[in-house]
This record gives structure tokens, sequence and C-alpha cells, in this order.
């Protein structure tokens, strides 16, 4: 699709005007995508103002461009799944049974680590910084900030809930609802080990976990969570609250591990980008998407 820009007029405007009965949110994607080109060349920017005779394009799905600035070539080298890199922020793919960043105990094999070679081999000054974090046991979406400047401002976002964070779990069994939101408050203690407390506990901290039913059958539930805040072992304490248990999730009850693993993945994570401050969304696929 090309078209020509017969007046002025922001980028959403006019997207919103050539797909009336599309989304603001389907429209953002298509730019978070890279599907969108203005005078040949790929744009970003949701408030992009574009003027008389500017020439719009829109990609295919299966035509757009990678999300990424380097050569697929070597993407393919690197020991880390990256979704998108550009000079500010690193999204990649976190496989399960990894640590997001090493503890007290001083581990070596750490997605961080991982993350910090890739960027090394480019250019040995480099380095990227933990925005937030995945349960070892998690796999799935993950974010890293190249410069301090980004670090604080994605921090400052998933600190004030706004960062928009959804997981898909296999569950044990069924939840008696198709949805439903469950609130509690956990505690940390000093050997790591999380349990429920009352909302007055000195130590408390509130975790709210959305959910809703996908797929199910006699045996098993796909839950598709969203959180509005990230405590440890969050989600599977609020399954294992549902009398739900995370398959594979023996510390919380499960009794059944087919996929070798914890059945959790983080697969959506959207944003406000640290540089542009316009929304991006990226995605990824759980490997136990189908019952």
């Amino acid at each position: 699709m090309e078209k020509v820009i017969t007046k002025p007029i922001i980028l959403l405007e006019f997207l919103k005007l050539q797909f009336p009965q599309t989304t603001n949110n389907k429209l953002r994607k298509m730019l978070s995508e890279g599907r969108v080109k203005i005078n040949g060349s790929v744009v970003f920017q949701a408030k992009l103002p574009l003027s008389v005779n500017d020439k719009f394009q829109l990609l295919g799905r299966n035509n757009k461009k990678p999300q990424t600035e380097k050569p697929l070539k070597e993407l393919r080298k690197s020991s880390i799944e990256i979704i998108y890199e550009d000079d500010d922020i690193l999204v990649v793919e976190k496989p399960a049974k990894l640590l997001s960043v090493a503890t007290d105990k001083l581990e070596i094999k750490t997605l961080h680590g991982k993350c910090v070679d890739y960027l090394q081999q480019q250019d040995n000054k480099s380095w990227c910084y933990i925005v937030h974090r995945l349960d070892k046991e998690t796999s799935g979406i993950m974010l890293l900030s190249k410069n301090k400047q980004s670090k604080e401002y994605l921090q400052e976002q998933f600190a004030q809930r706004q960062v928009y964070r959804i997981y898909h779990a296999m569950v044990e069994g069924q939840p008696l609802e198709k949805s439903g939101t469950v609130e509690h408050y956990l505690m940390e203690d000093k050997h790591l080990n999380i349990r429920l407390v009352n909302s007055k506990h000195k130590d408390a901290k509130l975790a709210i976990t959305h959910w809703e039913v996908v797929q199910q059958n006699e045996e098993a539930s796909l839950i598709r969570v969203m959180i509005e805040t990230g405590r440890r072992h969050q989600i599977r304490m609020a399954m294992k609250e549902l009398g739900c248990p995370i398959i594979g999730d023996k510390l919380h009850e499960a009794e059944s591990n087919p996929f070798g693993r914890i059945c959790l993945h983080a697969t959506s994570l959207e944003f406000l980008h640290p540089t542009t401050d316009e929304p991006v969304r990226f995605e990824s696929q759980p490997p136990f998407a189908k019952i």
C-alpha cells in the first residue's frame, strides 16, 4: 500500500484515516514492527509530522524489516536470541533455567552476562543494564538498557506500573472461573523463600495478577496473565491460590512436569521508548502455546 500525503498531518492521525476500523494499539504496533515507511525510510514515531507530497508506504507482515540494526548473520552467532536492538535498548528472549543476573553467589552464566559479552564483541567498551528481571525458571521477553539514562527512565515506568506485561502459563486442572484477579501480599525471607502474609506485615508487598483462560481440557488450562506488580514468584503463587499450580512448578504443589520445566513464559512487553517516548511493543510465542 502506497499513498501521497495531500495535507500536513500527524502520522498517527493519518493512519487512523486510512484504517478507521483499526484500534490505536494495532496502529502503534504497525509502527513498532517497522512496517511503516515515509519517503522510503522506516519510521517508528506516532507523532511524526507529515508534509504535502510525503510518500507513505505500509509493508506487509511478511515483508517487514527485522527490528534491529545488526545484520541477521551476525545475530545468529550470538548465544542469545535478540528480538530488537537500537542505541538505547536491547530486547532479548530469555531461556528457562537461566538466571537474569548474578546473585550473591556470583554465578558466571546469566542472561546479563551473555548480553554484555554480545555487545562487547562489537565494542569492548559497551555495557548493558538490567531494567527488570524474570525468575530463573521463567522464559520469554526481557528488556535491558545500554545506558544509565535509559535504565532510569525505564525502571521508573516499571515502578509506576506503566509497563504492560503479559505472560502465558500452562496450569494443572481448570480454574472455577474463566477470568479474575488475584490480589495478595507476599514477603521474601532471607533465604529467598516467598510466602503469603497479612497486609500489615512490615515486609509485605502487594501483588496484583489479572488472568483469563485461553484454552483448556480436562487435565490442563492455558492461562493469559497480566501483572500490575512484578513480585518474585507472583504468578506462580497466584496460580497456586486458584488451585491450579503451573505445570512443572513442584515448589508450588504441581504434580506433573511433561515439559521438563515450569510452563511460564513472558509473551508481551509494552513500554515507552526512552528516546522517542513512543509506545513500543514486543511479543514472543510460548513453547507450550497449545494444549
